[in-house]
């Protein structure tokens, strides 16, 4: 795998785990945990990735509410636009309706 296609593996990846190790990383990567150190320095420049090395193992976490190609709303976020919605009557309502449907982040409870 060359490292373009493994960093952009690697995107993907956090986006949906949310977080996860160096360590870990570099083994499901077949790779060296520097390697890892450097792509994730090579996608921060473009992504909201960062590490945590304050813990017994360095972590890697990638920004709450950022998902690859769509951003949603932080839970805060929607919450306080649902309060607004409430406060709204008719046309307003159902316009403030569409935008927390459009950039809330789909509920994945089952």
């Amino acid at each position: 795998m060359k490292a373009i296609e493994r960093r952009q593996e690697l995107l993907n990846t956090l986006c949906r785990r949310r977080h996860d190790k160096i360590d870990n990383l570099a083994f499901e990567f077949c790779v060296s945990e520097r390697t890892i150190r450097r792509d994730i320095q090579e996608l921060s420049l473009s992504y909201p990735i960062y590490t945590d090395s304050r813990r017994n193992s360095a972590g890697v976490h990638i920004e709450e509410g950022y998902y690859l190609n769509k951003q949603y709303l932080k839970p805060e976020q929607k919450a306080f636009l649902e309060t607004i919605a409430n406060r709204l009557r008719g046309e307003e309502r159902e316009k403030m309706q569409e935008i927390i449907d459009r950039f809330g982040r789909p509920d994945t409870r089952a």
